[in-house]
């Protein structure tokens, strides 16, 4: 009885964190916050956003200040189920 219990106990555990992980995905705020730091260290990355594509999607926008292969290279087509496109913006100064 009581491996019986503590079965079905661990089965319950496992199912519903299982279950409450899928309900917590994360916000696209909270990913653009957690990878702007890894970009913004990159070599032309000038700004990191959010943006929508063409169907009213968020997205990830990534600015660079000019064209630069190696670091649009390194930069993931997607983080954590959102889209990331990168933009050419140029130099980025205060007034």
């Amino acid at each position: 009885m009581k491996r019986a219990v503590a079965a079905a106990l661990a089965l319950l555990i496992s199912w519903t964190g299982s279950a409450g992980e899928k309900a917590m995905s994360p916000t696209i705020q909270e990913v653009k916050a957690k990878h702007a730091p890894r970009f913004l260290a990159l070599s032309g990355v000038v700004s990191v956003g959010i943006g929508r594509d063409a169907d009213g999607r968020e997205v990830i926008v990534i600015g660079l200040d000019r064209a630069r292969p190696e670091t649009q290279a390194s930069l993931p087509a997607q983080l954590d189920g959102y889209r990331v496109r990168v933009e050419i913006i140029g130099t980025v100064k205060a007034r």
